[in-house]
């Protein structure tokens, strides 16, 4: 069963490159910083590099360039240097990377501030190797230069080729529907370790990375026809679970079988047309937990307007992998 995406989806998405830098916080290792130490030729081995800096010190700008992947993997797919997201969504997009690159940028000033105490303390705790670090230091301009969190949003255009053309650019465009399919599925397959695994019973945060899978497919609907219609069995799937207390029985297995379902690509596409086929959100969710019947699964209607959710807690910036309470 083909997943083709046409070309005119273009019109309807913008690019996001993700244009981050971090500094490694090291410097190469030179044969005199190793004495007499004899060293293999080049075309054997290679010296490899020293740390000058603690590299933890690093840990707070890779969270938050996480938190800015993690933002464009919620809404967009992975589309040439970036991440093809809904035009509509942009505004929204762009105000979380603004607030992102603003505590970059507050990060960078508080250790730009602590640059030299913190090389001191470092030289301190290695003081065997205190001459290898000292001589490899860098200034606090050439770290600042090192430390970056920008972003360039782009429109891609429909290129006009003949019908018997085709270039890698209209390639990723027909293929943009089985990358959304796949990127659900890798989603859903760490929700599946994290969440659902062997469980006989779930808390309600068990149900926020459906959520966030229903609103990423929510804003792509456009890409994909069958798309509107795996949105329509994850609402309806969150409709039917109780406001409060855990979800157990029938409800647990219903959860566990869709997020089955969409951990494989080829059945989101099989049970998307189901729907367009005509089978129910309900009777595809019944089908899944063994229930035999849709008369306990509120039903939606695809499509149209809001669909009622529960109240689902939003999913945490960091770290990217939902914990579900369990770490």
């Amino acid at each position: 069963m083909e997943t083709i995406t046409d070309i005119t989806v273009l019109d309807q998405l913008l690019v996001v490159n993700l244009d981050t830098h971090i500094w490694s916080a090291s410097r190469k290792l030179l044969p005199e910083d190793l004495g007499n130490t004899e060293l293999p030729p080049d075309e054997l081995a290679s010296l490899g590099s020293k740390k000058i800096c603690n590299p933890e010190e690093m840990n707070i700008f890779k969270a938050l360039k996480a938190r800015a992947e993690s933002l464009l993997r919620q809404n967009g797919i992975r589309f040439l240097s970036g991440w093809a997201v809904p035009q509509e969504k942009m505004e929204d997009i762009d105000s979380s990377l603004v607030a992102i690159r603003d505590d970059f940028n507050t990060a960078k000033e508080n250790f730009l501030q602590r640059y030299e105490n913190t090389v001191r303390e470092w030289i301190d705790s290695h003081p065997a190797w205190s001459g290898i670090i000292a001589n490899s230091i860098v200034s606090e301009d050439y770290v600042r230069s090192r430390l970056a969190f920008r972003w360039q949003v782009f429109r891609v255009l429909s290129p006009e080729i003949s019908e018997h053309t085709r270039d890698d650019l209209v390639d990723d465009v027909i293929n943009l529907g089985a990358t959304l399919y796949e990127e659900i599925a890798k989603t859903a397959t760490e929700t599946w370790k994290n969440c659902y695994e062997g469980k006989t019973e779930v808390t309600r945060k068990a149900l926020s990375p459906l959520k966030s899978m229903y609103e990423k497919l929510m804003g792509l609907t456009f890409v994909e026809p069958r798309v509107s219609s795996i949105a329509s069995i994850i609402s309806t799937a969150l409709s039917s679970i109780p406001k409060r207390g855990p979800i157990t029985g029938a409800r647990l297995l219903m959860l566990q079988g869709l997020v089955s379902l969409l951990r494989n690509p080829q059945e989101i596409v099989k049970h998307g047309q189901k729907i367009l086929d005509g089978q129910t959100s309900g009777d595809v969710l019944s089908a899944l937990s063994g229930m035999g019947t849709s008369t306990e699964i509120v039903e939606e209607s695809p499509g149209v307007g809001e669909p009622v959710l529960p109240d689902v807690p939003e999913l945490p910036q960091l770290p990217a992998l939902v914990s579900c309470g369990l770490w």
